[in-house]
């Protein structure tokens, strides 16, 4: 992932080569260009709401079938100011649409566009609200448990990870800078996990200086994810107070990932032409299951029990 994210930072400085430092570098760059800024909450506001409808309009004219009942997604700045960025699904006859909401910090009046357009992705259209309220939509075909109820981390997050990495193979983070946003929220939620696992089974530190604890987890976290410390913050303090999440997250992208790819492959070895469109609306079809179902249920093993 850092390899990555170092041949991307390469693109964006001038004369720039892969290695150690060009990440801070082009960073450096991003974060003084003013037409990547947002300044206030109202303008933050503005363009989450202006990249989510975007993004509705175009998916479902190319890639997804979304039911009129979910393209309206209202993006709200949220009371609260914990740091947090989540999402909550439609009321059940759609009076109320699915929302996402951003908890700001308290003094954060700055916003990079670059770092922020993949997180509007993964709450939004194609990630939770699509997943989500599709679910709501189905009732025709699903009881209320699975529309409303049914919702587990590796499912649900699993899947706006993969929404995140489908938009950049869809060409929505072809600017280089977009996609380093992108790879920096995949790397801090690849260090979640090492965090979970060295803080709640009391493994060694990697640099040798002891047993995790809280103060290394923050040290740790700093030191691979280049965000504001308030949101830093409040993720350590997240995930030391929630085992096994981080690690659903990851295990629940590279289930839904397996799944698309097995899918295709079949397709290729029938002589088929693969529709990743008909894969997506097998798999929301579904609502809420746990993943060893969603297994069963695409690769057609699904035994009706």
């Amino acid at each position: 992932m850092v390899d990555e994210q170092q041949r991307i930072a390469a693109e964006i400085v001038p004369g720039g080569k892969p290695g150690p430092g060009i990440i801070a570098e082009a960073i450096s760059l991003l974060e003084n260009d003013p037409a990547r800024k947002l300044h206030g909450t109202d303008a933050l506001q503005r363009w989450m709401q202006e990249t989510s409808d975007r993004a509705v309009a175009e998916l479902a004219e190319t890639q997804f079938d979304i039911p009129a009942e979910i393209r309206t997604l209202e993006c709200m700045i949220a009371p609260t100011q914990e740091g947090g960025i989540y999402y909550t699904g439609p009321a059940d006859d759609f009076s109320r649409p699915g929302r996402m909401w951003w908890s700001v910090p308290e003094g954060v009046t700055e916003f990079d566009t670059w770092r922020e357009l993949t997180t509007v992705f993964h709450e939004g259209v194609p990630g939770h609200h699509l997943q989500i309220g599709q679910a709501v939509v189905n009732r025709g075909l699903l009881n209320e448990w699975r529309r409303q109820l049914a919702g587990t981390s590796g499912h649900a997050e699993g899947w706006a990870l993969y929404a995140e990495r489908l938009m950049e193979q869809l060409g929505y983070l072809d600017d280089p800078a977009d996609r380093l946003g992108m790879l920096d929220g995949q790397r801090m939620r690849a260090a979640r996990v090492v965090l979970d696992i060295g803080v709640h089974l009391g493994k060694q530190r990697p640099d040798g200086g002891g047993v995790w604890d809280g103060d290394y987890a923050l040290e740790f976290m700093r030191d691979n994810v280049n965000m504001n410390d308030s949101f830093v913050r409040f993720e350590v303090n997240r995930y030391l107070g929630w085992a096994g999440q981080a690690p659903s997250y990851k295990i629940g992208q590279r289930i839904w990932e397996q799944l698309r790819d097995e899918a295709a492959q079949r397709a290729a070895s029938l002589g088929e032409t693969f529709d990743v469109r008909d894969f997506h609306r097998s798999a929301l079809a579904l609502g809420g299951v746990r993943l060893d179902t969603l297994e069963r249920a695409l690769r057609g093993e699904f035994d009706g029990r």
